[in-house]
């Protein structure tokens, strides 16, 4: 019988609980989101409000303003009396699970009366064989043997049928969920390489200096208490990755096999039985009773395993879909899809925030107070390089000293293409660093300078990546493509499967009754032709 427990692990998805859209690392912006207040603290502005009603929530003690699925999840619960379940999806709840598995007790109870029902048919047949035998006289009708015939071959028909709706159901579902599967565990692995991105950006900006000029020892402090934790989480989550990865695609594996050779051997007993009947092969017929007795009784059970996991996959497509409708309201998938450690996110979309500012301002002094400035000779040094021509234009802050999105002005370059403009404004210099032609940056000044742009870029750059860890909205992504591209088909081949496996338990199970209703007929027809009547032959024939 398989478990129901994995395909749990897989419907909650639990490679996402840091998956990250890939989407939005791909937009393009040259700015991060506002924050309130100045300190290290700082939190984007746009998230305070979307996370004040969960924080709400929290101090209230109420972990569940909406539920999740509620109609849908609207079912019988034993283990309540069988009054209906009303708390929505929440696969932590056993009233759930309970109701959520209920519609497949019929199939249950069919597979339990079916075994010991036909189990004690074959046995009182087996004890008149044994302990009651005595003359028979037979009979034969065209009718009934030509019934018998044409119900025999209509059921193994179907048999067949629901043999090809199970192979076929169960090779779409496999590559449904594979598909689900491996979009989940790219998400996961696009944030540990966007983490890695980050940190290595900010490892490369602690080496920035321009003419001398880097950034403060504090903030290189922060940035390295910053790539610690960060470090940490990209870490877990990739170990993570790589575990559950493993175990899901080996339930998948097992999943599928057992539905191949359940359709095979089903197939086969169907045909057998079939042949076996036709050809008048009682020994073989009632070896293959036997043996389809148990595998009716099987089929029927994951029958019954498959309806409970179509109505849990249907439940947690809805669930996603309405949390995605409703993201700052808490859910039972807060204990599920967890947002990325609120800690760790905060501090890093910080201090990425604070690097770029940073950086962008000493570039902007070098430009204002060195590169841009008219020395007075005979005097060289710092200052004076015999720098001249047109002025050097100021790198775009996209920041504002309270750190709030700024647009850049007029004459500003974005660090986008900061390197480009800069070129132009490069001199040849001495072995003395001082230039000998027109330009106001040397090779060393626009090489530094570049540097810190490129990093101030990439910061920024990664900004919509950064606040989709702090605000959650990756996990609203990846709700909604799961709903929109996987659940249709999770939950339309899942309904093959079980239908499949339901044709193929009833079919099988009236050819059993019909294999041995024919074997009597055709026994019967054989000797009323020959005219042997009450010839003492055992038969399963009633007077």
């Amino acid at each position: 019988m398989v478990s129901l427990k994995p395909f749990m692990l897989f419907l909650l998805l639990t490679l996402a609980s840091h998956g990250v859209s890939s989407q939005q690392n791909q937009q393009q912006s040259t700015g991060f989101v506002g924050v309130v207040g100045g300190g290290s603290g700082d939190i984007p502005a746009r998230v305070v409000q979307r996370r004040s009603v969960i924080e709400a929530g929290s101090i209230n003690g109420d972990n569940s303003n909406m539920i999740l699925a509620e109609k849908r999840t609207r079912r019988k619960d034993p283990r309540n009396d069988f009054k209906y379940y009303t708390g929505g999806w929440n696969i932590s709840n056993d009233h759930y699970i309970s109701s959520v598995s209920f519609p497949g007790f019929p199939l249950y109870g069919i597979a339990a009366i079916w075994f010991m029902g036909f189990g004690l048919f074959l046995l009182v047949i087996g004890c008149y064989y044994c302990c009651y035998r005595r003359k028979i006289a037979y009979g034969y009708s065209r009718n009934a043997y030509a019934l018998s015939l044409a119900f025999l071959a209509l059921f193994t028909i179907a048999a067949i049928v629901g043999c090809v709706i199970l192979y076929t159901g169960q090779g779409r579902f496999h590559t449904s969920t594979t598909d689900t599967l491996d979009f989940v565990v790219r998400q996961s692995k696009d944030t540990v390489h966007n983490l890695n991105n980050v940190l290595d950006i900010l490892a490369t900006a602690k080496g920035i200096g321009v003419d001398q000029v880097s950034l403060p020892p504090d903030m290189k402090n922060n940035i390295d208490r910053v790539d610690k934790m960060v470090n940490d989480a990209a870490r877990d989550l990739d170990s993570d990755t790589k575990k559950n990865e493993k175990h899901i695609q080996d339930v998948l594996k097992s999943v599928r096999l057992a539905l191949i050779i359940v359709a095979a051997v089903m197939l086969l007993v169907a045909l057998l039985g079939f042949v076996f009947s036709i050809f008048g092969l009682q020994v073989l017929v009632y070896i293959l009773v036997v043996v389809g007795w148990i595998l009716v009784t099987a089929t029927f059970i994951l029958c019954g395993i498959f309806l409970t996991l179509h109505n849990v996959m249907g439940d947690t497509c809805v669930a996603m879909d309405e949390w995605v409708q409703n993201p700052t309201a808490h859910t039972a998938l807060d204990d599920i899809l967890p947002c990325v450690d609120n800690a760790t996110a905060k501090e890093t979309v910080f201090q990425c925030k604070d690097v770029t500012f940073q950086l962008v301002g000493i570039v902007n002094k070098i430009i204002n107070n060195v590169a841009n400035i008219e020395p007075s000779p005979p005097f060289i040094g710092f200052l004076n390089y015999n720098q001249s021509g047109p002025l050097v234009p100021t790198l775009c802050n996209p920041l504002n000293p309270d750190k709030t999105d700024r647009k850049c002005q007029v004459g500003e370059v974005d660090a986008s293409n900061a390197s480009e403009v800069w070129k132009d404004y490069v001199c040849q210099v001495s072995t003395q660093d001082i230039c000998t032609n027109v330009g106001r940056l040397t090779p060393k000044m626009y090489n530094q300078m570049s540097a810190a742009a490129n990093v101030s870029s990439g910061l920024s750059n990664y900004g919509p990546f950064l606040a989709g860890l702090l605000d959650c909205s990756f996990v609203r992504y990846t709700f909604t493509r799961v709903h929109s591209d996987h659940c249709p088909n999770l939950t339309e081949y899942s309904k093959w499967v079980y239908i499949g496996l339901a044709m193929v338990s009833v079919a099988v199970m009236l050819s059993l009754v019909l294999w041995v209703l024919y074997a009597r007929e055709r026994r019967h027809r054989k000797y009323t032709k020959l005219g042997v009547v009450g010839s003492g032959q055992s038969s399963f024939a009633t007077k």
